[in-house]
C-alpha cells in the first residue's frame, strides 16, 4: 500500500513543471525532465522492493517426500514446508507439475487470504491447496488417474524475477506399494593415507531417493563425495550406493550417510570406528553377508554393461565388414589393358 501514494506523487511530478515569466518549456526540456522524473521513479520502486523483501535472502521450500505412489482413484496429499518467510500466511505459494520432455506447467496458487486461483478451470476438480499451520503448504491431486504421473513442485517468488522452488515430489501412480530398504551400510576400506566410505542401501521400491553425505552437524558434505547411479537389482527393486573419500587425520569427525525415501525419511547410517577398517585384502574377500551381496551385484551390473559395449562393437565391426564385400561383388571388375 506503501507503493500507491509514491506513484501518484511521482505521477503528479512528473506532470506540473514551474514556467518563468509565463514562458512555455521548450519540447526538448519537458522530454529531458520527463527522463529525470522516470528515473527518480524507477529509483524509488527499486527502493521500495528492498524494503518489502529484506530479511528474505534465504526462502528454502522443503518436500520431504521424494515421491509418492498411489493406487488409481485416490487421492495423493504432497506437503511443502515454507522456511524462512516472514508472514507465512500473507505468501503466495505456487504448484507446478513437471512432466519429461515437456516444460513445468503451472497448476495454481494460493493467495494471502488463502484463495485458490487455478490457471485452466478443469483442475478445479482435480486440485485443491491449502496452508496448514505456521509454514506447511499442501497440494491434493483428487481421483489419481496414470496420467496425472510427474513430479510436482512448489514455489514461491522471493523477489521480483527470483522463482524459488522445492525439492519436488513425484508421484508415481501403481498397484504395487513402497517397500523401505531391506538393506543399508556403510562399507569401508583404507588405501594409503586415505579411507574410502561406501554407502550402500539394497532392494527399495521405489526408485527415487535422496542420498547424501552430512557431517555432526546435519550439513551436506560434497567434497570428494561420487554419487553413483540407482541401479535394478532383484525382484524389481532397486539399489544405490555414494562414495565418500577422507583423509586418515579426519576420521576423528562424525559424518553419516543420509537417505529420505518414500518408505523412511531422514535415516541416518554412522560411520564406524576407523580404528577397526579392515584391510583392503580382507573387505574384498573375507567378509561375508552383505559385503560379498554388494560386489557381487554392483560388479555384475558393471561387467554386463562392459559386455554388452563389447558385443556391440564387434558386431559393429562385422557388419563393416560384410558391406565391404558385398561392395566389392557388386563392383564390375576393369579387364586389363582396357580404358573405361
Amino acid at each position: 500500500m506503501l507503493l500507491l501514494p509514491v506513484l501518484a506523487l511521482a505521477a503528479a511530478w512528473s506532470c506540473t513543471f514551474p514556467l518563468s515569466g509565463g514562458q512555455r518549456v521548450e519540447q526538448r526540456q519537458v522530454a529531458l525532465v520527463h527522463t529525470a522524473v522516470s528515473r527518480r521513479l524507477t529509483v524509488l520502486v527499486v527502493l521500495f522492493s528492498l524494503l518489502l523483501f529484506d530479511g528474505q535472502a534465504q526462502v528454502l521450500l522443503q518436500q520431504r517426500q521424494p515421491s509418492l505412489t498411489k493406487r488409481t482413484s485416490t487421492t495423493a496429499v504432497i506437503d511443502c514446508k515454507v522456511e524462512a518467510i516472514g508472514n507465512f500466511q500473507a505468501a503466495y505459494i505456487h504448484w507446478y507439475r513437471h512432466i519429461p520432455t515437456r516444460a513445468p506447467e503451472r497448476l495454481l496458487y494460493v493467495t494471502s487470504t488463502a484463495q485458490i486461483n487455478y490457471d485452466k478451470d478443469s483442475y478445479k476438480d482435480k486440485y485443491h491447496s491449502s496452508k496448514r499451520g505456521k509454514n506447511t503448504c499442501t497440494l491434493s491431486v483428487k481421483d489419481i488417474r496414470e496420467d496425472d504421473e510427474g513430479t510436482y513442485y512448489c514455489a514461491y517468488w522471493h523477489s521480483v524475477g527470483n522463482l524459488v522452488f522445492g525439492t519436488g515430489t513425484k508421484l508415481i501412480v501403481s498397484n504395487k506399494g513402497n517397500s523401505k530398504p531391506e538393506n543399508s551400510e556403510i562399507l569401508q576400506t583404507k588405501h594409503k593415507d586415505q579411507l574410502l566410505y561406501v554407502c550402500l542401501i539394497e532392494n527399495f521400491y521405489p526408485e527415487v531417493i535422496r542420498v547424501q553425505w552430512v557431517d555432526g552437524a546435519d550439513k551436506e558434505v560434497t567434497k570428494n563425495v561420487v554419487k553413483g547411479d540407482v541401479w535394478k537389482s532383484t525382484n524389481d527393486k532397486y539399489s544405490v550406493s555414494t562414495w565418500l573419500t577422507l583423509p586418515v587425520n579426519m576420521t576423528n569427525k562424525n559424518y553419516f550417510c543420509k537417505y529420505d525415501h518414500e518408505s523412511q525419511e531422514n535415516f541416518k547410517l554412522p560411520i564406524q570406528d576407523s580404528s577397526k577398517t579392515p584391510s583392503q585384502e580382507e573387505y574384498c574377500s573375507t567378509h561375508s553377508g552383505n559385503s560379498t551381496v554388494f560386489y557381487k551385484d554392483y560388479l555384475m551390473h558393471r561387467a554386463a554393461h562392459l559386455v554388452y559395449l563389447v558385443l556391440l562393437l564387434k558386431s559393429s565391426m562385422y557388419y563393416v565388414i560384410v558391406l565391404f564385400f558385398i561392395y566389392r561383388t557388386r563392383t564390375p571388375a576393369k579387364l586389363p589393358g582396357k580404358k573405361t
